[in-house]
């Protein structure tokens, strides 16, 4: 089951106060009423993320592609943040990089996204190394984790993650499940930033045949429409 609760993070402000002078007593001018006004609800912030070299040709794209869709479906006020770490591939990391302004950007807006969504294919049994370049950037001692006596500890944990992933083989259980090093590596830098529960939709055995392929498409895709915006009834 995919379902998820999507909504703005309760930490933020409902309300506004707002000082109003008292027209009950016009001729004191240092009289004033407070008034506290809803504020307009936050959009939600998303940051989408691709990694697939193979452009229309890829999985992945495909399945974020219609995760990203669906959440709009819900709710048309979300902000989208659109990274194609494929097409347009972060420098990975040196010592300069890492002090640049760069990684700094990428931090913030992985903190303030509400809703992360990736696209993961699975290459030689691991990550493209361009999503990997990512993660280096914003794994960042102080920022999105940090140290203490207990361990390390996430700052990032308050958001909702979705893992898009496409596999050409079947990986998930089985005698190959030991080489799957894609999905598990994913989970293991959410969960160390704090991310410790994503949900993930996969697509299994794409390149065994074209019927394979459209076959695992269609499952995954099926899956999104379990995904709900928190308050609101799934989009059919």
């Amino acid at each position: 089951m995919l379902s998820k609760g999507i909504g703005p993070r309760t930490t933020r402000n409902a309300t506004r106060l707002v000082w109003l002078p008292d027209l009950r007593r016009p001729h004191l001018s240092s009289y004033y009423l407070p008034i506290f006004i809803p504020n307009e609800r936050p959009h939600v912030k998303l940051l989408h993320l691709d990694s697939s070299i193979l452009n229309e040709n890829s999985a992945t794209r495909a399945i974020s592609a219609a995760v990203v869709e669906h959440l709009k479906q819900n709710d048309p006020a979300i902000e989208v943040t659109y990274r194609d770490l494929a097409a347009a591939p972060l420098p990975h990391v040196t010592l300069p990089a890492l002090a640049g302004d760069e990684s700094a950007a990428l931090v913030e807006e992985l903190l303030s996204a509400d809703i992360l969504v990736i696209g993961v294919p699975m290459y030689n049994f691991g990550m493209p190394t361009q999503l990997k370049a990512w993660f280096d950037h914003v794994l960042v001692a102080g920022r999105t984790f940090r140290y203490t006596a207990e361990g390390p500890q996430g700052l990032a944990g308050d958001k909702h993650v979705f893992v898009c992933m496409g596999r050409g083989g079947f990986y998930s259980e089985g005698p190959m499940a030991a080489m799957e090093h894609a999905e598990s590596h994913v989970k293991a830098m959410l969960g160390f930033i704090g991310i410790t529960d994503p949900a993930v939709i996969a697509a299994e055995g794409i390149a065994i045949s074209p019927e394979q392929r459209e076959a695992s498409l269609k499952a995954a895709l099926d899956q999104i429409a379990e995904l709900q915006i928190r308050g609101t009834a799934p989009v059919t």
